[in-house]
């Protein structure tokens, strides 16, 4: 059954994938005996958007696709958005920015909700990363929000993460403070037709240059406009160039092992009711010597009591 339905996503079938997509993403069924017949395909590499709201991810992102297109590639890109606070479902899923791109026959997007994860990322990111790699894309760009530290897990699962920014984004005091700079291999400046540009690009490289004098490799700094199309073949041409660098493979093992921690981490988890649990807390404050840390304590000794 499920070899079949691999098949023809292998084929090239959308809808198949899209059908195998929700049913990954919703759990039903069955949907681990599909994993267990995917086949490795580490030669689709990943690129990881990432960044603060109104940097203009989705823009840049679009462009992007325009770039590739010019050289026949297909492209799978998923859009990871912040959730509903109560259906889960995506916010931003309309994705007005990359309307273009809908009915394009080498062009597949894809809107995920992050579901309450705190990472920035969609609950089943990295298995419906890898469903995808075998429906012959050649990249995969994933757009996930990025607002600070804890919003830096895609660079557990990207080969080159990209992380944009715009020249307001703060002086370098603070640029060092957001968890996102620990991860790029790629910095852009996007909206550089704004003010100040030449003195955040300045802070920026000056910000990193001690870095720079130890094995840290150099990492570029490109320009864009995402609006009106500049910048955007630098930014390519450095993301294909970073992608045959020696060291992109070191860190493809590092990427399995920590991708290997995710899913053992979800799956030590599974079966966890969130909704079972927030009955029981509130049946436990019912006791006015109710401690958060002293029912945790209680009942992590035995899952089976929040399952």
């Amino acid at each position: 059954m499920y070899e079949q339905l691999l098949q023809q996503i292998r084929t090239g079938d959308i809808k198949s994938l899209a059908r195998a997509i929700s049913f990954i993403e919703n759990e039903q069924q069955g949907y681990e005996e599909l994993l267990r017949c995917l086949t490795d395909n580490s030669s689709v590499n990943i690129i990881g958007v990432t960044g603060p709201p109104g940097a203009g991810k989705s823009t840049l992102v679009d462009a992007m696709i325009g770039e590739f297109v010019k050289e026949n590639k297909k492209i799978a890109v998923l859009c990871v958005d912040p959730s509903s606070p109560f259906n889960l479902g995506a916010l931003l899923g309309d994705r007005i920015r990359m309307s273009e791109w809908y009915t394009h026959p080498g062009i597949f997007i894809r809107s995920l909700a992050t579901r309450g994860s705190m990472g920035g990322l969609s609950p089943k990111i990295i298995e419906i990363t890898d469903l995808i790699k075998t429906a012959g894309f050649d990249h995969i760009i994933i757009e996930t929000v990025g607002v600070g530290q804890s919003e830096i897990e895609i660079a557990g699962l990207a080969n080159t993460t990209v992380v944009v920014m715009v020249p307001e984004s703060g002086d370098e005091v603070q640029t060092m403070k957001a968890g996102l700079m620990e991860i790029a291999d790629i910095f852009v400046i996007n909206k550089s037709d704004r003010p100040d540009v030449d003195l955040f690009e300045k802070n920026l490289r000056l910000t990193f240059a001690p870095a720079y004098h130890t094995d840290k490799k150099k990492v570029p700094i490109i320009k864009t406009i995402a609006t009106e199309k500049k910048g955007i073949t630098d930014l390519v041409a450095a993301i294909l160039l970073h992608q045959t660098h020696e060291y992109i493979h070191e860190k493809n093992l590092m990427l399995l092992a920590d991708k290997a921690w995710q899913l053992l981490v979800c799956k030590r988890m599974k079966g966890v009711d969130k909704l079972r649990l927030k009955q029981r807390i509130g049946a436990s404050l019912k006791n006015k010597n109710f401690n958060l840390y002293s029912f945790i304590e209680h009942y992590s000794e035995n899952t089976d009591t929040i399952k």
